[in-house]
């Protein structure tokens, strides 16, 4: 899946996927610019240069004019997370080149760290920087450095590094993690391995904090305190010499790749032990075609590209490449790409209209050609029911409550409850002579699966009485349209598995605080959806102390969210496609052999440890 469009940022015009934008601009409140999660524009295939094999590798411009060979036994090779030439590492800019970004979900950890890195699969939260977060009580949390954290230019890592970062955040809105303080009232040192947050009472969230603490990049102070108070838009600054303090250097790019470095003198190889790699190189390929085949190839070892039918590689052509799963879904699911109807718009403004269409749409048509078997059927809850999530998941109310595929209850609804009368044309009319459609769906033009998803929405309503038309603007459009409330019917995205979801899924979609009105840019609730009780449930759920608390007012959540049926979940994603090819590297987790979770960044530098040369 490519993303390649772009949009401006200030001066700069950054390049930034669908899932980094996700995260900035929905978990911490902050609009970044760019192009978005992983679309699946499928473009011709670029010719790929001959004398790439397993057993050659490529050659990497470190510097103009060097060139150096890197063994490819001692070479990882990463595709999926770079479409253009990479132009600076800052961490906090949009679009940064691989791997100083990758948003708040999954941070990578090869480059700068974080003090903690989720796991998708438990929903927890593992050592990075962080030895052991305590929480003494509900509103403190206390943050353990590893003993011997350092920089890679030898500099120590220090508790004022972490507070340094976090207090980024008071004098420079810019920052991804800007809204770290409305969340904590104060971060303080301890000692040097040790600091200390007092949460916000009155405003208790500690998943949140979490998401933050799993998110933020630690910058080191020696080198970005003179650039924080010079003047300077953070954001802009061009880095492309970072200092870091993950297990790998930068030690090279080019309009055609990236290369890393392991740092021998890493701070965590007494913890962590030292990652298998040498050398990891991203190449930048010019299409989804040709990263595909590369995969295939064996010229890449793993890759987070959308590759249609990847299960024929292994069944049909005996390649040894694998996903998480030898099955559907193959994947791990992530996120919940919702069709968002504006509430506020006639007849749309009736919940049992907007159930009709709920029961209308064919969930396991969309998971079967539009998803290619790459999601299970969605359902009606806002809550993804495997992983992390799963825990909270509650099956008996979603079957009392919620809605399935299901057109002649579809049809009840619309005789019944809305006393409609079909038309000659095959199309409903409602009492007050409200013909239902056309009405206007719409997702950014290049994003093939939600594309088709759409196409069998608009067939599916069809089929029950409402006429519904397809519209595929370019992805700029619709970021300033949608957030802006101008839309009819959108499929849209929401935030994924994260320390602080499903709370901030139901966030998203549920809460009216802090959403400006139509025609300002929102960053969550788009489509303006306000119900009183949402408010007290949300800021209970993120204060509650159990699970079992939490999973009971999460329910109470969900059986709003399907009784009024704002949004309409249609497909499950993984937060990254986990695919790997074992023709140079062996030993890669899976589903039967769950060493690390299926995830480059976050708790997923684990793979590197466990991945061993073939020979």
């Amino acid at each position: 899946m490519r993303s390649d469009d772009r949009m401006m940022t200030g001066r700069t015009v950054h390049r930034l996927t669908r899932r980094r934008f996700l995260e900035v601009t929905l978990a911490t409140g902050v609009m970044a610019a760019g192009s978005l999660l992983a679309s699946c524009r499928q473009e011709a295939a670029t010719p790929v240069p001959g004398g790439q094999t397993p057993a050659t590798g490529p050659t990497i411009v470190t510097t103009p004019g060097a060139v150096t060979e890197f063994p490819r036994n001692e070479t990882f090779f990463v595709a999926g997370f770079q479409w253009g030439p990479p132009t600076t590492f800052n961490p906090m800019t949009p679009g940064t080149g691989w791997p100083a970004g990758q948003g708040f979900n999954t941070p990578f950890q090869h480059l700068y760290e974080t003090l903690f890195g989720f796991n998708l699969l438990t929903g927890g939260l593992e050592p990075r920087l962080g030895q052991r977060l305590e929480q003494p009580d509900p509103a403190t949390m206390v943050i353990t450095l590893h003993a011997g954290t350092k920089w890679q230019d030898g500099q120590p890592l220090t508790a004022d590094d972490v507070i340094f970062t976090f207090e980024l955040a008071k004098d420079h809105p810019e920052v991804p993690h800007n809204t770290f303080f409305d969340y904590v009232a104060t971060i303080s040192k301890v000692d040097d391995r040790t600091i200390r947050l007092e949460l916000q009472k009155d405003r208790l969230n500690p998943g949140f904090v979490k998401l933050l603490l799993s998110g933020v990049k630690i910058l080191p102070k020696h080198i970005w305190e003179a650039r924080a108070k010079s003047g300077q838009t953070l954001t802009e600054i061009v880095d492309t010499e970072p200092v870091g303090s993950g297990p790998y250097k930068l030690v090279g790019f080019s309009p055609e790749r990236i290369a890393l470095q392991r740092d021998d003198n890493y701070w965590g190889i007494a913890v962590f032990g030292t990652p298998a790699p040498k050398y990891i190189v991203h190449p930048i390929f010019k299409s989804n075609d040709e990263g595909n085949l590369a995969l295939e190839q064996g010229r890449v070892d793993i890759s987070q590209q959308f590759v249609p039918k990847i299960w024929e590689m292994w069944e049909k052509k005996n390649l040894p490449v694998g996903t998480w799963f030898k099955q559907p879904p193959y994947h791990v699911p992530g996120s919940i790409p919702l069709l968002f109807i504006n509430v506020n718009k006639k007849p749309w403004d009736n919940p049992a209209l907007r159930r009709a269409l709920a029961h209308a749409i064919n969930y396991a048509q969309i998971a079967e050609l539009a998803m290619s078997r790459y999601s299970i059927t969605a359902n009606s809850s806002l809550i993804i029911p495997d992983g992390a999530e799963q825990k909270f998941f509650d099956q008996a109310n979603v079957e009392r409550n919620g809605w399935k595929h299901d057109p002649q209850r579809a049809v009840q609804i619309l005789e019944q409850e809305l006393g409609a009368k079909k038309g000659n044309d095959g199309i409903y009319v409602l009492p007050d002579g409200t013909r239902l459609g056309p009405f206007k769906v719409e997702c950014p033009y290049g994003w093939t699966d939600w594309q088709t998803a759409l196409e069998l929405v608009a067939q599916s309503a069809k089929d029950v009485g409402i006429e519904i038309n397809t519209e595929f603007p370019d992805a700029p459009v619709l970021f300033t349209r949608i957030p802006n409330g101008d839309f009819e019917l959108a499929l849209w995205f929401v935030n994924g598995v994260s320390p602080a979801s499903p709370w901030i899924r139901f966030r998203d979609v549920l809460d009216s605080r802090g959403v400006p009105p139509v025609g300002q840019r929102a960053f969550w609730n788009y489509n303006r959806y306000n119900n009183p009780a949402v408010a007290d449930l949300l800021d209970r759920a993120a204060a509650a102390q159990s699970e079992a608390e939490q999973k009971e007012l999460f329910t109470e959540l969900d059986r709003i969210f399907m009784r009024d049926a704002p949004a309409i979940p249609l497909m499950y994603r993984p937060l990254e496609f986990y695919e790997y090819n074992e023709s140079v590297w062996t030993g890669f987790p899976n589903s039967g052999n769950p060493v690390a979770p299926p995830q480059q960044g976050g708790a997923g530098i684990k793979i590197l440890y466990v991945i061993k040369p073939k020979s």
